[in-house]
């Protein structure tokens, strides 16, 4: 079918939503104002809301880049036509308010991590787990014409104080010799004359796998090249209640009961907690904040010194991650407020273009087109899961990446499907795989208070001399 749907929306975008108190993420809601949204177009057509009781195959909840991804391989390699429910418009959570950065990571933890976990072998099957990943993103793109502005480049991961230098040359090292992986450092001045002249930088680690990406439009070629294949995307129709009963998964929507024989979820961090119990507080959701400027001058971007187009991001741990976008402006974003009762707190925004101005002076003060902010989902052992769900039939997820889900939900979306089909056998013997997320337990009601205390424990780290 040709044409476009419509993004006028039934009811304004709730800035507040926080999904560890509100019982629903409502429906029929307008986009988040982002940059990715403001200049994306318009979005492809999809099949709307559902408008009666269905009996299909597999159902697919959350239409973002893993829910998508998940209908597109059902299809492409199995002949499965999903239908994907969607509680708003497609992709209206994190995949529209990201930093548009592929990375060659999955979850927050870095190789030398991996080792400390889970020892060497198993490390390098993850390494391999994300190279091929990083291939499957890339082929996606190019196979199917999928305009989202790629720019290749690499990533450059910059020392924000002189004493992560060091563990930056011990990281990179790790990389070449145990994992084979082309890493290399930068000094202060190769890096200002190769690549930015951010004024913190004391220098970088380069991996040669990363690329800048339009999120929209990545997420809305995603959902053309499903449909082409067959699948159903149904806007506005939330998952309001979920039964299992002989073995059928019934979901209920605001238009009709959908029952199916599998479903996969890929809600990322906008699962309201009452969507499934085995679900249930399995992610800690966090929030990342986004600013983009007007254009800069050229006088402005020659004071800055980008000169790559590629992933940029720096050492902290609270990290901020920037780049100069296609047309001039800058973008950079971070986390930010912990409730989303407190989203809109100026403080945030100041704290971001405090941030801006340290790294390019010339940019303190200037004026910004877009601010936005969003939820990440987060683990709590800092890696994703893409499983089974334990005594449920034919139920799986993919969810946890922790922010670096723009490249790795496109091999996440195809394990899941693996899954689906019944060709679990294709999967990795992998931790991600084979394990649920883990749960908090008895310190669940605490974990907002245990990340206050992390924050500035982190900011204090962050910033020491």
């Amino acid at each position: 079918m040709q044409g476009t749907t419509p993004r006028r929306a039934r009811a304004p975008y709730n800035q507040k939503y926080d999904p560890v108190t509100d019982k629903s993420i409502g429906s029929g809601c307008d986009y988040a104002p982002t940059y990715w949204i403001g200049t994306a177009g318009p979005a492809p057509q999809d099949d709307g809301p559902v408008t009666g009781d269905m009996d299909v195959d597999v159902v697919v909840i959350g239409s973002g880049y893993t829910g998508l991804s998940c209908a597109l391989h059902l299809a492409k390699e199995f002949g499965i036509k999903a239908h994907v429910l969607e509680a708003n418009g497609v992709a209206y959570g994190c995949s529209t308010r990201n930093g548009g950065q592929a990375q060659i990571s999955s979850g927050r933890l870095k190789r030398s991590q991996w080792i400390e976990r889970w020892g060497v072998e198993t490390a390098k099957g993850l390494h391999a787990e994300v190279t091929e990943a990083f291939d499957l993103f890339r082929g996606l793109i190019r196979d199917h014409a999928i305009d989202c502005e790629p720019q290749d480049g690499g990533h450059y991961y910059i020392a924000h104080k002189g004493w992560m230098m060091p563990k930056l040359a011990k990281e990179a090292a790790l990389l070449r010799e145990t994992f084979g992986y082309g890493a290399r450092i930068l000094n202060r001045e190769e890096l200002h004359e190769t690549a930015v002249r951010d004024q913190e930088a004391h220098g970088a680690m380069w991996e040669p796998d990363g690329t800048a990406i339009h999120a929209a439009k990545l997420a809305f070629g995603y959902l053309r090249v499903a449909r082409e294949l067959g699948a159903k995307v149904h806007t506005d129709s939330p998952v309001e209640s979920w039964q299992t009963i002989n073995g059928v998964h019934h979901l209920r929507t605001p238009g009709g009961t959908v029952r199916a024989r599998a479903v996969a979820v890929a809600t990322a961090g906008y699962a309201p907690r009452g969507l499934h119990p085995r679900l249930r507080d399995r992610i800690m959701p966090i929030m990342s904040n986004s600013i983009v400027t007007r254009k800069l001058t050229a006088a402005e971007r020659e004071a800055c010194g980008i000169r790559v187009g590629s992933p940029l991001t720096d050492t902290r741990t609270l990290r901020h991650y920037y780049r100069l976008l296609p047309d001039g402006r800058v973008q950079i974003g971070s986390r930010a407020a912990i409730t989303g009762q407190d989203a809109d707190n100026p403080a945030h925004l100041a704290g971001l273009r405090a941030a801006l101005a340290r790294k390019f002076p010339a940019l303190r003060g200037i004026d910004l087109d877009y601010s936005w902010w969003g939820w990440v989902d987060v683990s709590h052992d800092m890696m994703p899961r893409i499983t089974a769900m334990p005594g449920l039939p034919n139920a799986f997820y993919a969810m946890g990446y922790g922010g670096n889900g723009v490249m790795y939900s496109a091999q996440a979306g195809r394990r899941i499907a693996q899954m689906v089909a019944g060709r679990a056998s294709d999967v990795p013997r992998l931790p991600i795989f084979h394990q649920e997320l883990p749960h908090e337990g008895w310190k669940t009601p605490f974990r907002r208070l245990g990340q206050w205390g992390l924050y500035k424990l982190y900011h204090f780290q962050d910033e020491r001399g």
